[in-house]
């Protein structure tokens, strides 16, 4: 059994209370079954998990604190911070909500500031809903760039997908497909393949196998439909490779997955979302986490997303949310040795 004080204080916030979220956490609360990975403490409103007690047929002991600091750290007890800011009554359920999504990105601003004082030493969330955070107010068009901005992060980052110890990465991320095009250049696919790089020597593997993806239907049929992969993506991958980064590519987006999931690779950067992302979902919906990587501040999630059609029910797994936890807690404990090698 690992000594509790030494174990990572990650916030656990309930995500859309719209959704699935609160039932996933009230259910991995219930039996401690994560108390040997890390401390939790619970970010948001009372009633939240109230509502996911209920949802899914599980009773919890929760104290109240005022900040993570003032937790008292006991198998049994639920650590709350309770913003009583959220009033699940007037939302319906499965339905997205504005005035949701914007309580649902206070509350992970409030969890961001905890982690920002040193209070917690990341945040896992469970599933939000994008649409519902921006016209509530949070105008990105994702949550990982509402996390660098409220960090006043100013370099690169980028959305990582982890699944079956295979760390899935693109080029571009949440915006149209035209605009997407336009973010693939040497610059952005070379930081992208050493972000990944970086990422998984984090995470224990010595010298990552990154394969690299094709835009073009087969990587361009040599040139015939597109010269992108002759002129400007296999050189790039060329360059990243004398740096030391064991990069390959470009392949065909159709059948690379199929050879990552076989064993060849241990990660796939993708030139654009949906690439990389029926692949990955195909393979383990429920099983997925989605990092944002690049961050000072770790932060995890479920791959899969809110779950309207069968909120409330009881029946959502808790799978991917718990590998979320289980991840941070690896990579706080990266940091940590980091940080104590460097002093």
């Amino acid at each position: 059994m690992a000594n509790t004080n030494e174990l990572p204080v990650i916030a656990l916030t309930p995500g859309d209370c719209t959704g699935i979220g609160p039932e996933q956490i009230a259910r991995i609360l219930s039996d401690d079954r994560l108390a040997d990975v890390a401390r939790l403490v619970v970010v948001g409103d009372v009633r939240v998990l109230d509502m996911g007690m209920e949802h899914a047929g599980v009773k919890l002991k929760i104290e109240r604190i005022a900040s993570p600091k003032a937790a008292k750290w006991r198998r049994g007890t639920v650590q709350l911070v309770d913003l009583g800011n959220t009033d699940p009554a007037k939302f319906p359920l499965g339905k997205a909500s504005a005035e949701s999504g914007r309580l649902t990105g206070e509350t992970l601003s409030r969890a961001i500031d905890f982690s920002k004082d040193g209070e917690v030493d990341a945040i896992s969330f469970a599933p939000l809903n994008k649409r519902a955070m921006f016209d509530g107010g949070w105008k990105f068009p994702d949550e990982h760039k509402m996390f660098a901005s409220l960090l006043g992060h100013k370099t690169y980052f980028s959305e990582m997908n982890v699944l079956d110890g295979q760390w899935m990465s693109r080029v571009t991320g949440h915006q149209s497909l035209r605009e997407a095009l336009d973010g693939i250049h040497p610059a952005s696919i070379t930081e992208s393949i050493e972000l990944v790089d970086r990422m998984m020597r984090k995470a224990g593997v010595a010298k990552p196998r990154i394969a690299v993806a094709a835009l073009n239907p087969h990587a361009g049929e040599g040139g015939l439909f597109g010269r992108d992969e002759i002129e400007m993506i296999r050189p790039t991958v060329e360059a990243a490779a004398k740096t030391g980064i064991a990069c390959t590519g470009p392949y065909p987006a159709d059948t690379v997955y199929v050879r990552a999931f076989a064993g060849e690779f241990d990660s796939v950067v993708a030139m654009y979302h949906d690439q990389g992302q029926i692949a990955t979902k195909l393979r383990g919906f429920n099983r997925g986490v989605t990092v944002t990587a690049g961050l000072e501040t770790v932060f995890t999630t479920p791959s899969h997303g809110t779950a309207f059609d069968i909120v409330g029910q009881g029946v959502a797994k808790t799978g991917a949310l718990e590998s979320a936890v289980r991840l941070a807690a690896q990579l706080v404990s990266i940091k940590v040795k980091e940080a104590a090698y460097a002093n």
